[in-house]
């Protein structure tokens, strides 16, 4: 009977492994945000033909965005931003402005939730405590709040910005890991008054990379939506703008 209740548990926990969904990972490396948008909707497409879950990591080239929540830009508050150095995109995603740009950690899932659960709230949920395991990694209390993202403290490390579609989901979260915060001194983050931003850099007081990050990032994934993850190919060299991996 032990044999049997042992060789049942181990057939079970293999059945186990076996049905939780595989994820791609697929690194882009710095790319320019409209180049993030076009692999975002490649892998979106994919979908049509059955689940192909796929988590785009990245960073971008300076750029502030707008979500499908904001008005829109007064032409010479877009012209300002433009003189930073900065690109400026509207884009579909759920939100107000935010900010992306190197030493920070961008992530896409395009995830069919019909393989997870059918709930954009459970979704978003798990964002969140993808991030707040990855900062208890690092040492840092992190915790969700009334407003969408992660936050330490009245700070937000990481902000959170979805697109839903037929339950195949895009966009995705942006992690400060050594992001140079003055970019949002321009702009109101998230549209929400009064709070500031910080970087696990800032609150670990050293230099925490995206290259340090993503490790913890892909365990803490895995271990909030319960699936595997493969490596994906890399786009093609043309397709891909990166100057280091992401």
């Amino acid at each position: 009977m032990f044999v049997l209740a042992g060789f049942s548990l181990l057939v079970l926990l293999q059945f186990w492994m076996t049905v939780r969904p595989l994820v791609e990972v697929v690194r882009l490396g710095l790319v320019p945000y409209k180049e993030g948008l076009r692999l975002q909707q490649v892998y979106v497409n994919r979908h049509r033909s059955g689940p192909t879950h796929a988590l785009l990591l990245c960073q971008h080239l300076p750029v502030y965005t707008t979500g499908i929540r904001h008005k829109p830009y007064p032409g010479p508050l877009l012209d300002q931003l433009r003189l930073l150095g900065a690109d400026v995109h509207r884009t579909n995603r759920g939100g107000l402005i935010t900010f992306h740009g190197p030493g920070q950690l961008v992530c896409y899932p395009v995830l069919n939730l019909g393989s997870f659960k059918k709930s954009v709230r459970w979704y978003v949920s798990q964002l969140e405590k993808t991030i707040i395991t990855l900062c208890g990694r690092f040492g840092v209390e992190a915790a969700s709040s009334p407003h969408t993202g992660v936050w330490v403290g009245d700070n937000k490390i990481c902000a959170i910005g979805i697109h839903c579609g037929h339950y195949v989901t895009s966009h995705g979260l942006a992690l400060n890991c050594n992001t140079d915060l003055s970019w949002f001194r321009h702009i109101v983050p998230c549209g929400i008054e009064g709070k500031g931003v910080t970087s696990l850099s800032r609150e670990m007081q050293r230099d925490v990379s995206v290259q340090e990050t993503i490790p913890h990032l892909l365990d803490a994934f895995r271990e909030q939506f319960n699936c595997q993850l493969t490596e994906g190919e890399t786009p093609e060299p043309e397709q891909n703008f990166g100057v280091s991996s992401a």
